[in-house]
């Protein structure tokens, strides 16, 4: 995820472990419904369920890569490791006014269900806040510090 510069909305729900909800726009723009995206957390069967898992994240994680890193995050599923993400949670549409003028407006909010909140322009906090250079290697530390002794 730490250079990762994101994906649609829809992907990025169906990769993430819990619920997202999205504005719709509808034909006419004043009106709009949330749908509620989500799956299972955990996956029935599921053996990695209580598994420490660790996800890098760096300035140039985005988007739909900052949603994956947020409701993982939430869920108290991974230890992020790395730099602030970038922000930019929402997404939208680019709409030409003219030949010389145009304008992005947001179309889409996604909002973490535990949270009640999003990462739009503040970004996501790592766990473990290092430099992104830095990220695997503390990771590895970190994964290796909790393998049982021998």
């Amino acid at each position: 995820m730490s250079d990762n510069m994101g994906k649609t909305s829809r992907s990025a729900a169906m990769s993430c472990v819990a619920s997202i909800y999205a504005r719709q726009a509808s034909k006419n723009h004043s009106e709009a419904s949330a749908v509620l995206y989500s799956a299972r957390s955990p996956v029935p069967g599921n053996g990695l369920a209580d598994k420490p898992a660790y996800v890098l994240t760096s300035a140039r994680t985005f988007s739909g890569a900052e949603q994956f890193c947020y409701d993982l995050q939430m869920l108290k599923r991974v230890t992020l490791v790395g730099e602030t993400t970038g922000g930019a949670a929402h997404s939208g549409v680019w709409h030409r006014i003219d030949d010389h003028f145009g304008m992005g407006i947001p179309e889409t909010k996604a909002i973490n269900p535990f949270s009640k909140s999003d990462w739009a322009e503040v970004g996501v906090e790592p766990d473990v806040k290092v430099r992104a250079g830095d990220a695997l290697e503390t990771a590895v530390k970190l994964a290796e510090s909790k393998l049982p002794r021998k």
